[in-house]
Formats: structure tokens, C-alpha cells, sequence
């Protein structure tokens, strides 16, 4: 079993077609981001351009995260602030006036997620997909974990689920409230190790969003050809595979034993993804 793109979609509410985020990669930013904000950039990788200095550009350098606010609230009034000054302006100052509200909000504000037409669902999955085996810790992976949890409260139920918070909620990642376990780190892995070693056949939902209604989730009947698909996932200077024999019986089809073809060496699997050379590899052609 592994996330799907049905999954991303349901539990997320992010697209998984569209425009792959995907293209050219830089080692240094810092010419784009100089050019394009006009603002000076900072030597820091982490942090080109101040968030402080975005803000003072778009005439909002007061406009701070008050106490007990929360960050919807903040969001309504720093975009209410800013569509004054941005309605008055014209031609490229217009465009360079969006890319600094866009980097701040995007960057320094929230994580991008419906910005256009482009497949944010996938490239989620793709970062998941390359990043779930680089943690060195027992009890850490990479990646945006909520998505994981949510996925096997639908999926696995037997280990254990969160609290329903709203249940006409989609996407479905608003259902559930995460409870925090007192017990050690060590021994949650240690429990969920020994249901996950146990877990019997049937108590594995293998198609459990049949019967969810799609009439308020758009975004799922947008995307829905994309599912159960052989495809490429995209996400900036990678690219991932997801290949639809891996995941068979999660779409309610029989899974026959899964044999990965070998190379030149028996022990060498293909590979699972693929990256691009930085400044020059374009996955967009």
C-alpha cells in the first residue's frame, strides 16, 4: 500500500492535474528573486529577501500578527491593507507589486498550495515518495506528516484513530483533531510496529472513500482521470514514478506479487526517480 493520488486529492484537496511544478532549478536564486521583487537579497540562502522589506514595499510594514489573532484573520486584514495600494498601480509595477505580495504570502505566510493551475497535489506526493527514507532517526520521516496520519486513520483504523472535529469537512484532512499520546516516543513506534506486524487481511480498508459524496469536493471530479494511472509525478528537479502495479489492490483490483525488473546486476532495482542537472535540465520539455 502507498498514498495515491485519490488520497491526495480527498484528504488534502490539492490538485493533482494541471501543470507539473516542475522546470529549471538554480543552484542561486538570488538573480531571479533581485530581478523579478526588485528588492535588495540577502547573501542568506534561507532567507533572500526579508519578510519586513516585502511588506514595506507593498506599503503593509505595520501590518503585524496581532496576539490571538488567527492566521485567517490576519491573512483578510494584510489582504485588505495591500489591495489598496496594489489598485494603484499600473503595467510592470503591477506585476512586480503581485510577485512581492505572492513571495510574501506564499513564502513567508503559508505553504503554496492552489496558486494557478498547477499540480501541487502531485508534487506532494513526489516529495513524499523521494523523501520518506532519508530520515536518520527511528522515529522520524520527512514530508508533511498529517497527510501520512489522516491516510492511515482511513486506511489502517486498527492503529488507531484521531477525534472527528468536523465531519462534513472536505477536504478530509479538516475531519480529524491529532490527540497527543504521553507515552514515549519509543514505545508509540513500538505499539505500532507490533499492530502493523499483526494487522489481519480484513482489517485493511482498501477503497474507503466509496460512498464519499464528490457534490461538494470538486477538485476530485477535476482530477479524476488522473487516478489509477501509470504517471510521471513532477515536483521541481525530481521525478517520480507512480507505477499502478504497486498499488492494484488499493484501487479494488487483484494485486498479483510485484516483480521489479533488474539491469545488469541482480540485486539493482531500477530506479525510482529521477533528477535533473541544476541550470540545465528543463522537465517541462
Amino acid at each position: 500500500m502507498i498514498p495515491t493520488l485519490e488520497d491526495m486529492v480527498r484528504i488534502t484537496g490539492l490538485r493533482v492535474g494541471g501543470q507539473a511544478v516542475t522546470g529549471t532549478t538554480y543552484t542561486s536564486y538570488q538573480e531571479p528573486v533581485g530581478r523579478l521583487l526588485g528588492l535588495e537579497v540577502r547573501g542568506e540562502r534561507s532567507s533572500l529577501v526579508q519578510r519586513t522589506a516585502l511588506q514595506a514595499s507593498l506599503g503593509v510594514a505595520s501590518a503585524r500578527h496581532q496576539t490571538g489573532e488567527s492566521q485567517a484573520d490576519y491573512m483578510a486584514r494584510l489582504t485588505e491593507d495591500a489591495r489598496a495600494v496594489l489598485a494603484e498601480e499600473e503595467g510592470d509595477a503591477a506585476d512586480r507589486d503581485l510577485w512581492r505580495f505572492l513571495t510574501l504570502v506564499i513564502g513567508k505566510l503559508i505553504l503554496g498550495t492552489r496558486v494557478g493551475n498547477y499540480a501541487w497535489g502531485a508534487a506532494l506526493l513526489a516529495h513524499h515518495f523521494d523523501s520518506l527514507g532519508t530520515s536518520s532517526r527511528e522515529t522520524g520521516v520527512a514530508g508533511f506528516f498529517p497527510l501520512l496520519q489522516v491516510w492511515a486513520y482511513y486506511h489502517l483504523p486498527s492503529l488507531g484513530c484521531g477525534v472527528a472535529r468536523r465531519c462534513s469537512a472536505v477536504p478530509l484532512l479538516q475531519h480529524w483533531r491529532f490527540c497527543r499520546d504521553e507515552r514515549s516516543l519509543r514505545r508509540q513506534v513500538t505499539l505500532i510496529h507490533n499492530i502493523l506486524d499483526t494487522i489481519p487481511f480484513g482489517h485493511v480498508r482498501w477503497t474507503p472513500y466509496v460512498g464519499e459524496s464528490d457534490a461538494a469536493q470538486p477538485w476530485v471530479e477535476w482530477d479524476r482521470p488522473y487516478f489509477g494511472r501509470d504517471i510521471w509525478l513532477h515536483c521541481f528537479n525530481t521525478v517520480v514514478p507512480l507505477h499502478h502495479r504497486l498499488v492494484a489492490r488499493t484501487l479494488g483490483l487483484h494485486q498479483a506479487v510485484v516483480e521489479f525488473p533488474t539491469r545488469q546486476r541482480p540485486w539493482e532495482r531500477p530506479g525510482r526517480s529521477f533528477r535533473g542537472i541544476q541550470q540545465v535540465t528543463d522537465w517541462t520539455v
